[in-house]
């Protein structure tokens, strides 16, 4: 970000009002009404401000109906999101609580006017209800499957695993970690039918055409020989079996994955799909899972192939 940019952003935000208006739409989707009850401010002085923060990329807007709904623009220049959570971190004013303790029942109005489905229709995977969270959206279409003997490399601490145990006939989880292991171990205890290893990717302690499923989540970008890693899955495939691994797709964001141990820079569809045929596996499918909202903008690629 240039300093042009940046002076431009703090003249914008000299305004008390657009930082509130900031502070609230980065907690909630709201309209100019809600804003406008919230903040004790007439709706045409809103709109006003929401049409300058607007124009600078910092908010973006939806059409539901007849309504417009208003939040803070995640996606965009990352070094200007920076500057903007540090002025916002910085800032300790009873104003803005006072905002954020209005802002509950301005929502709980919401829903007795529209009902809640109506109110984010369009957009209902980023808001919270009761009861309805991705676990269980995942364990109940977990009951669908029936996956065999399962091996899962760079398991973890067997969150999958305790996911697919109850429709699996069998599961190895095989790490890297000896801490992670023993995590691991400790969580899937009481499940007879997995087994938590300590090992290498790249030179599996397993007999070849064991498994019927091997997983590979986010196990190559812990891989400097990824091409190894990936033919080592192939070998233990039975014939018929599958491999679905999941990688960050390429980026060049290296210092965001450093505390994480990456040791590459994720792949493109085409690495994956290439270290796949290379293992003499056939490709079903290879594409970009998604695309993360925030800065830096992860992708997530994601491919499946089978063993002839």
């Amino acid at each position: 970000m240039d300093l042009a940019t940046a002076s431009s952003v703090l003249r914008l935000l000299a305004d008390p009002t657009r930082v509130r208006l900031l502070a609230l739409l980065e907690r909630e989707e709201l309209t100019v009404a809600e804003l406008a009850a919230v903040l004790h401010l007439a709706q045409p002085r809103v709109s006003t401000h929401l049409a300058k923060l607007k124009e600078a990329e910092l908010v973006r807007d939806r059409r539901a109906g007849v309504s417009a709904y208003y939040r803070a623009n995640s996606e965009g220049d990352e070094h200007q999101h920076a500057l903007i959570r540090s002025l916002r971190e910085s800032i300790d004013d009873a104003l803005l609580r006072e905002d954020a303790a209005r802002l509950p029942s301005v929502l709980a109005q919401r829903a007795r006017e529209e009902g809640w489905a109506d109110s984010v229709a369009g957009d209902m995977e980023r808001h919270y209800s009761p009861g309805r969270t991705w676990e269980t959206l995942s364990r109940s279409l977990l009951q669908l499957l029936e996956t065999g003997d399962v091996l899962d490399i760079a398991s973890g601490d067997g969150v999958t695993a305790e996911l697919l145990a109850p429709h699996a006939r069998s599961i190895v989880c095989v790490d890297a970690s000896e801490r992670v292991v023993e995590a691991a171990a400790k969580r899937l205890a009481s499940f007879d039918n997995v087994e938590v290893r300590h090992g290498d990717m790249h030179a599996l302690s397993l007999e070849a055409n064991r498994f019927d499923l091997v997983l590979m989540l986010h196990a190559l970008t812990y891989s400097e020989q990824p091409s190894k890693a990936v033919a080592e899955a192939a070998r233990v495939l039975r014939p018929g079996g599958k491999l679905l691994a999941v990688s960050l797709g390429q980026h060049d964001h290296r210092a965001v994955v450093e505390p994480f141990d990456h040791r590459n820079l994720g792949f493109s569809q085409s690495d994956l799909t290439q270290l796949a045929t290379d293992a003499k596996l056939e490709v079903i499918s290879c594409n970009r899972l998604s695309r993360e909202r925030k800065a830096p903008h992860f992708e997530v690629i994601n491919l499946l192939a089978r063993k002839p």
